[in-house]
Formats: structure tokens, C-alpha cells, sequence
């Protein structure tokens, strides 16, 4: 990427005629440049294991509002208190906001606290539309204050919450972009030009190899630097599962004509349990792991976590005071005895990269269950033909195969039993771009296509049918949701181009 002087950068509104800032200043994101790194108050060469933690924050946006309109399901739960676990709505709120309560407290006590957030742009809209800019100013003070900012680490995101494997693969770039526009908006060029890491929803990592190889490289060009991924997402070349999740990893994407795109990967262990985040089990963890050798290089080991940061009575009741106890204990055993610290995954590899150590020196991994794929065809002669006749192949001789991806709820199915949904998260993404391609590089009136009112609406509406919870929650009222934003995006489509 090349340097653009942030100075120079336009101020970006986070609305723009009711809707979401998530297109239209495409050219200034791909010419902005990543911030150098930062000058961390940590000690590294001693210790022998850090840990990372990260927070993942998701509400949908549904079609439920008093007269159908767009809100976000979080203010469905204020207005609706007796249905289901509606009665959360206020806790939920303060835990999308406590942090930047957590981070000052923990600082002023001495402590050096790290936390990384992940929040949906489904979240972010929700919080504006529901006026509660106190929410939005309080994370913003934490984003942008200098006693605060290098505490925290803000991860990228799909805009909606859309998981990888079933987003079609010209919109996942389209996501991508969305999240960078909005949070620009709403805390400016400056902290977006910090923002190296990415968050995939559900940790779901496709395994198809066009897709996962359309993802790579949609991360690459978006400017991310590292991916979060889950443990048993992913293998070794050879098929085996990875032997030490607690170095970086350098994941590689070939696709069906032979390309190959890589970005290095964070591994996060285990399963989606929230306790382990929210009793802080990653710190107790890091105290067991010793210091790793990698290419003649003598590394501290990283224990990597997220969870979501808002769901169930142990995040909502249990991690402050778990959280300020292991920041407490850590200050106290700082100095010669301190043997694990806390850090956010940028901090780790920009460590890592001073000792001279890059992508290039990580171990390889692929998504899991590629390696069947790749021992039946040799480099030289992949081909879609020839990939697709051993992918069927292999579909015949095992029904378990499946290029469906895998993610920390390999339970559920994104995919099976929902072609209510997937069928028109299809057609209505053929129909988008259908119907914008011709028109790219037009403007009218000298407004470029992307910042016209008729495009953001038509984006909006395609990002939001991807959103993962019309799928996650079962049939019923929110595959009608889907229907429903289906049904006024194709309207947008058909009736304002």
C-alpha cells in the first residue's frame, strides 16, 4: 500500500441519509497506509508465554421496527422485555461499552491491561440508530485517547456478520471493505490505519479452494497484515492437525487455477466455550507453556483466545472481576519473576518481526480437510476441470467430505437445510451484480456510483441477507427476516436502476 498523509483524508460521516457509511471512498482505503508500530511498554525477551484475548460483539439488524423499518435487534430487546432472554437487553449494552471503563480503571491501578475487540458493523449501525452515542463516544475515547489506544486492539470484520464459506465470493470483499468504511467513520483514518488483524465470524474458514483463496487474498488487498483462526479449522500440509497452536502460523490458499495467496495466522485453541475468556483460562494457560526456538530464534509462546463478549451469565457476570484479578496479579509479579504477559496480536508479531522473524518463517497451514484435495493432484496440474472431477471424487467415495468450511460450532450447518435462505443470498447477490457492473465508473451529477443513496441502499440490503443469525437461529421468524430484507433488496435492485 502506499502512504497517504491521514491529514489530507476526507472527515467521513457514519450516516448518510439513515443509512450506514460503508461504501464510497474505495480508492482512499486502498492507498491508506498501515500505521508503523507502536512504541509498546512491554518486556518480552524473558518472559516465557503471552496471551492475547479478544471480545467479539454482534447484534443483527432486522426488519422488526414498529412499521417494518431496519433496527437493530438489540433495541428489539429494549422494546419486547418478556420474550425469551429479551431481559439481557441492558447488560448487553453496558458489556458493549464497560471496557472503556476497564481500561482506564486498570491503568490508573498501575496495571497494563490488553484486550482486542471485534464488533459487527450490524452492531455498530444498531448503537446509532438507537442514539446511544454514549456507547459509540465512551468506545471511541478508548480508541483514540493516548493513554488508552495501545492497550487496545480493534480486529477487522464481515460488515453483517456473514460467515466466509457461504458468502458469495464477489461479496466477501465487499464486506471487508464495508466494515473499514464504517469504523473510519466513526473513529477515524488514524485508528483504522491500526487495524492489522481480521476476525472471521464464527471463526468459520472456508475450505473450498476458490473461496478460501478469494478470502486470502480479499484480506491481503484490504491491507490486513493477520487472520484469527481456529485450531481445527486448519492442518498441516500433510493432513495432521497442527502440533504447537501457539506460534504463528503462515496460512496458504491455492485455488482451482493454481494461484496462491498467504497471510499469517493467529491460532486460537479450543472451542467457543465463553468461560475461557471470561474466567481468563488464556492467562492461566500462558503460565504452563515454555519459550519456543523458531529458525534458530528463541520466541515466548502466545495463548490466543476470543469469545463473544456479551453472550451468557459468565461474560456478563463473571469476567470483570476475572479480568481486573489477572491484570492485578500480573502488575504485582511484574520484574524479575514476571514470566507471562498480556499483549494484543499486532504487538506479538510487530515483537516477532524485530527478531527478524516474517510469514516466511512460520509453519505452513491449510484449512482442514484440503490435503485429500492436494495429495490427488500434483502442482503442475491443477486445473477447475481436473479439481472438480476430484472433489467429486471424493465427495462418492466419503459422504462426510463436505467444502462446506468449519468453525468453532461445527454443530451447526450454515448451509444444510437452509436453501430457503442460501437460494436467495444467491440470487439476490447475481442480481447486484448484474445490475452494477455496467454502471461502474459512472457518477451522476458528478457523484461516483458508490456514493449514490440507490447503490448504499442495494449494498446494505445485500449484506445484511448474508448476516449469519438468519441461519444460526433456526426456521421461523428470522428466515422470514431474510425473506423479507430478500424480498426490498431485490425491489432496490429492480426498481431504482
Amino acid at each position: 500500500m502506499s502512504t497517504q498523509a491521514i491529514d489530507n483524508l476526507p472527515i467521513l460521516d457514519d450516516e448518510i441519509n439513515d443509512l450506514p457509511n460503508i461504501c464510497g471512498w474505495e480508492d482512499h482505503l486502498k492507498t491508506l497506509a498501515l500505521s508503523p508500530p507502536s512504541q509498546r511498554n512491554l518486556q518480552l525477551d524473558q518472559i516465557s508465554a503471552g496471551f492475547a484475548i479478544a471480545l467479539h460483539m454482534h447484534q443483527p439488524t432486522i426488519p422488526a421496527g414498529a412499521n417494518g423499518e431496519l433496527i437493530c435487534n438489540l433495541q428489539y430487546m429494549f422494546e419486547h422485555p418478556n420474550e425469551g432472554d429479551n431481559h439481557n437487553a441492558a447488560p448487553f449494552a453496558d458489556c458493549y461499552r464497560r471496557m472503556a471503563d476497564f481500561i482506564p480503571n486498570l491503568i490508573s491501578q498501575g496495571c497494563n491491561p490488553r484486550i482486542m475487540l471485534d464488533y459487527s458493523g450490524n452492531l455498530l449501525w444498531g448503537l446509532r440508530q438507537m442514539g446511544r452515542t454514549d456507547i459509540l463516544n465512551d468506545l471511541k475515547r478508548l480508541t483514540t485517547d493516548p493513554t488508552t489506544r495501545n492497550h487496545i486492539e480493534w480486529l477487522g470484520t464481515m460488515w453483517s456478520h456473514a460467515v466466509v464459506p457461504s458468502t458469495p465470493i464477489a461479496d466477501i470483499p465487499l464486506h471487508i471493505r464495508a466494515w473499514q468504511h464504517h469504523f473510519a467513520s466513526l473513529f477515524g483514518w488514524d485508528a483504522l490505519a491500526r487495524v492489522r488483524g481480521f476476525s472471521p465470524p464464527e471463526m468459520h474458514l472456508p475450505n473450498d479452494p476458490d473461496t478460501c483463496y478469494a478470502f486470502v487474498r480479499a484480506l491481503n488487498d484490504c491491507g490486513y497484515q493477520w487472520v484469527l483462526l481456529q485450531e481445527h479449522t486448519v492442518e498441516h500440509s500433510d493432513g495432521t492437525p497442527l502440533t504447537d497452536p501457539y506460534i504463528p502460523h503462515s496460512l496458504v490458499a491455492v485455488n482451482s487455477q493454481g494461484e496462491r495467496a498467504s497471510i499469517t495466522a493467529l491460532i486460537k485453541t479450543q472451542g467457543s466455550d465463553t468461560k475461557l475468556v471470561g474466567q481468563m483460562q488464556p492467562y492461566y494457560e500462558a503460565k504452563t507453556q515454555q519459550r519456543r526456538t523458531l529458525n534458530g530464534v528463541t520466541i515466548p509462546a502466545l495463548v490466543t483466545q476470543i469469545s463473544d463478549g456479551e453472550n451468557g451469565g459468565v461474560m456478563m457476570n463473571e469476567f470483570p472481576s476475572a479480568y481486573h484479578q489477572a491484570w492485578q496479579e500480573m502488575r504485582d509479579q511484574s520484574g524479575a519473576h514476571q514470566s507471562v504477559v498480556g499483549m494484543n496480536g499486532t504487538e506479538y508479531l510487530d515483537y516477532l518481526a524485530m527478531l527478524g522473524l516474517s510469514e516466511t518463517d512460520f509453519p505452513i497451514c491449510q484449512p482442514a480437510g484440503q490435503h485429500r484435495i492436494w495429495q490427488s493432484v500434483a502442482p503442475e496440474e491443477i486445473t477447475p476441470e481436473c479439481l472438480q472431477a476430484v472433489i467429486k471424487a471424493l465427495k462418492q467415495e466419503n459422504s462426510g467430505f463436505s467444502l462446506d468450511g468449519s468453525s468453532w460450532t461445527n454443530e451447526i450447518s450454515w448451509v444444510e437445510g437452509y436453501q430457503n435462505v442460501t437460494t436467495p443470498l444467491k440470487e439476490l447477490s447475481q442480481l447486484f451484480h448484474t445490475m452494477i457492473q455496467p454502471l461502474q465508473g459512472n457518477s451522476v451529477e458528478g457523484i461516483p456510483l458508490t456514493q449514490q443513496h440507490r447503490y448504499r441502499n442495494a449494498l446494505l440490503h445485500l449484506l445484511l441477507l448474508q448476516t449469519s443469525c438468519f441461519r444460526y437461529w433456526g426456521q421461523g421468524a428470522w428466515t422470514d427476516y431474510a425473506r423479507e430484507i430478500y424480498r426490498r433488496g431485490w425491489d432496490i435492485l429492480t426498481y431504482d436502476f
